[in-house]
């Protein structure tokens, strides 16, 4: 997140910049200092989280914490470890972002196109990791479930799939990137290597990369999944008798209200239920579903990745949406989906209550408190209601930028909703818009 946040500020910079200087390179300085940072924290990873040092990752917090079969920050019963599917493409991701910021400094300084390159070569070598690719290469996509799914390395030796519906099976769909052709024209010595690269291992190119097959408008793109794997995920993502909510992406599929996953372990039974909201399991502290049904930070992250498909896809390329309605939209029509069932838990609804709120009367229906928002943690799966702390601006404040009206730049954007038109009353505005 390090590394996206940083991208993301320095772009809005640049724009902000160039409306009062067009051309403005934005500002370098603060790219290139947190870029050093960043790389000190990529190491650190790669050397402490990778236990078998095959571009498989584990390590607790590394990824979703708290919707797994076990506490991942507790050491595991019978001993061995956990092999991560989200962790992993965290750091597939990490590398594409830190590719990107390096190339961007590269257009000013070519000697960040040796570091580009290495972004690269890494991102192809987890990729090649989590797909199962080359000799003693563990995988972690499930052939016959067609999504991925995180391994148990037990103390004697054996991998054993943990197969969970949860978000931990989507977070591949993050660590996507597409380069312009005007980029590579640019920067001809990265181009080259990664040509070179790519001919000396078309085992790679062919699975992780789209790179001898331009998209739309000649672009590139880097992606952990081709087009065949990534429909498998959103199939799942976009059905509504599993992720999808009205609301959202759920964190945890609902198939497992109907069907809990059991793991037998060292003499006990560890299960995984769909709960739409609070933990109702002690194991991770007690109401401590820190990771809850329909979470903002994962959906905007979907949002934005199925944006960045559609940039290099096109119009050409559908999914049905939702699963089984006999409707199919583009990437981009999906990502605007997503972000109206996100705006959904804070816009009024025909009975003229907000969902988010609706756990508490007062603040549902009061005209003095029900246009004052709160930013929960997280939210019920099915009905929307807030749940956890109510204060996270941090991440579920992203509300406000996917209600902001798109504008046509011809590059991806992260703003996926057209803000529904304000309801009005006779009375005195709200200071929240609805």
């Amino acid at each position: 997140m390090h590394a996206w946040a940083t991208w993301r500020v320095f772009q809005m910079d640049r724009k902000a910049r160039r409306a009062e200087r067009p051309g403005d390179a934005g500002d370098l300085a603060f790219l290139e200092r947190v870029f050093h940072k960043l790389m000190l924290n990529f190491t650190w990873w790669v050397n402490r989280k990778d236990t078998q040092d095959r571009n498989i990752f584990q390590g607790g917090f590394l990824g979703l914490d708290n919707i797994g079969v076990f506490d991942r920050s507790a050491p595991l019963p019978g001993g061995g470890f956990l092999n991560q599917a989200d962790g992993t493409s965290w750091m597939a991701m990490y590398c594409l972002n830190l590719l990107r910021i390096a190339l961007e400094l590269a257009r000013h300084n070519r000697v960040y196109e040796d570091i580009a390159t290495k972004f690269f070569e890494h991102f192809l070598g987890i990729a090649a990791a989590i797909n199962g690719v080359g000799e003693d290469t563990l995988g972690l996509w499930d052939e016959q479930d067609a999504f991925y799914y995180d391994h148990l390395f037990s103390g004697d030796g054996h991998n054993v799939p943990l197969k969970v519906r949860s978000m931990v099976g989507l977070i591949p769909l993050c660590a996507v990137e597409v380069l312009e052709p005007e980029l590579l024209q640019q920067l001809p010595d990265f181009a080259r290597r990664l040509a070179w690269y790519l001919n000396h291992r078309p085992d790679l190119a062919s699975l992780v990369s789209r790179w001898q097959e331009c998209g739309a408008g000649e672009r590139h793109l880097l992606s952990l999944l081709r087009g065949h794997r990534m429909k498998c995920l959103l199939r799942r993502m976009l059905d509504e008798t599993e992720f999808l909510s009205d609301y959202g992406v759920r964190a945890l599929s609902k198939v497992h209200e109907r069907e809990p996953y059991r793991l037998e372990v060292g003499g006990l039974t560890h299960e995984v239920p769909y709960w739409p909201a609070e933990s109702r399991s002690g194991l991770f502290g007690g109401n401590s579903n820190w990771r809850g049904p329909i979470w903002m930070p994962v959906n905007y992250l979907l949002i934005e990745s199925l944006q960045k498909f559609h940039h290099y896809y096109g119009d050409e390329f559908k999914v049905e949406c939702p699963t089984g309605s006999g409707r199919f939209l583009t990437l981009n029509a999906v990502a605007d989906e997503l972000g109206r069932r996100l705006a959904r838990l804070f816009l009024r609804g025909d009975d003229g209550q907000r969902p988010v709120l609706k756990y508490h009367p007062k603040l549902a229906t009061d005209p003095h408190f029900r246009d004052y928002l709160l930013f929960h943690e997280y939210f019920h799966g099915d009905t929307g209601r807030g749940v956890g702390a109510s204060h996270q601006t941090g991440w579920t404040g992203l509300i406000a930028k996917l209600l902001q009206p798109r504008r046509a730049t011809g590059t991806p954007r992260d703003c996926p909703v057209p803000r529904r038109p304000a309801q009005r009353r006779a009375r005195k505005p709200s200071p929240v818009g609805a």
